[in-house]
């Protein structure tokens, strides 16, 4: 098997309330909750995962709501800030309507690179974007109100914002196999060729854009998709070489992954598909129960009762 980046794996942004993340990414977006644990770091947050059906990589928005408390976040340099998802063609309209009826905050309808795209935040203020697609062949979860002329096929693109391209797209193109595809003024489109989907990343640059904070409604890290452990190992070697600090690899029960900091700033992780979502539950109970690391089950009960219920 060739050793590859397929793309993007998974987006992990920070949130404040529980509840209300778990809202609006279940019913207002229709996404699929599968995965309710808690931030292996800090096992008094919750972790959430939200996807298609089965958690496919280049599906899968992950949370670690901190609760109300946490100080509002700002986008700037050196970080990833906006979260694109692919949608069917003509879906956007539908899509305002939506927003309209549960009060989302969002732009009208514009054009990027030939597609047209809705931007919108949610409500800790993480932006992201909907772009019309000819052709997505992922399957969409579907639920009562967000049904398959609307709905999200997955991510169809990360942007980071970036004092300087110069030395990220090197990342990109060097050791990720990215090549730039387009240019509109600062913003410079990259994609990989190994998928047709989740596979774009757009550097926007801004020389004298102050730097972000990481915080409420902000990306915390953007991860990259190989397939197995061998790819994993065979990154982590070229990352290294690279001159770039990288971690050793962690066990994250649903995959294996490795971080590293990319020059602009922004955190990367390279994530394996191994195991998969459906390691600890089955298929149809996917996001019901409290999933805990194997370190942390002595501990359930303290867990659970710092936690507010969240029912899927």
């Amino acid at each position: 098997m060739e050793n590859r980046i397929y793309g993007i794996h998974h987006i992990t942004a920070i949130a404040g309330d529980a509840k209300r993340n778990f809202d609006f990414y279940s019913n207002v977006l229709g996404l699929r909750f599968i995965k309710k644990t808690v931030n292996f770091d800090d096992p008094g947050t919750y972790h959430f995962y939200f996807g298609d059906e089965v958690g496919s990589a280049g599906t899968i928005l992950t949370f670690f709501p901190w609760g109300s408390g946490i100080p509002q976040g700002r986008r700037g340099s050196g970080m990833a800030t906006e979260i694109g998802y692919s949608v069917p063609k003509g879906s956007l309209e539908k899509w305002v309507e939506r927003f309209e009826k549960y009060n989302v905050i969002y732009n009208k309808p514009a054009e990027r690179f030939g597609q047209r795209y809705l931007t919108f935040v949610d409500p800790d203020g993480l932006k992201l974007e909907l772009y019309e697609v000819e052709t997505d062949d992922r399957k969409p979860w579907e639920t009562d109100e967000v049904k398959a002329d609307i709905a999200t096929r997955g991510f169809h693109n990360i942007t980071l914002t970036l004092n300087s391209i110069t030395a990220t797209a090197t990342v990109l193109t060097d050791i990720f196999g990215y090549k730039l595809i387009a240019q509109d003024a600062n913003r410079y489109r990259y994609a990989t060729d190994a998928v047709n989907e989740a596979a774009i990343v757009d550097l926007v640059e801004l020389k004298d854009e102050k730097r972000g904070h990481v915080a409420n409604g902000i990306v915390h890290h953007v991860a990259f998709r190989v397939k197995n452990d061998e790819q994993l190992l065979y990154f982590r070697e070229k990352v290294a070489n690279s001159g770039l600090n990288i971690t050793p690899m962690i066990d994250r029960n649903y995959f294996h992954s490795l971080y590293f900091r990319e020059p602009g700033g922004v955190l990367f992780e390279i994530a394996t598909d191994n195991p998969g979502f459906m390691v600890d539950e089955k298929l149809e109970d996917l996001g019901k129960g409290l999933k805990l690391p194997a370190q942390y089950e002595n501990i359930r009960e303290d867990i659970e009762a710092h936690l507010v219920p969240i029912n899927a």
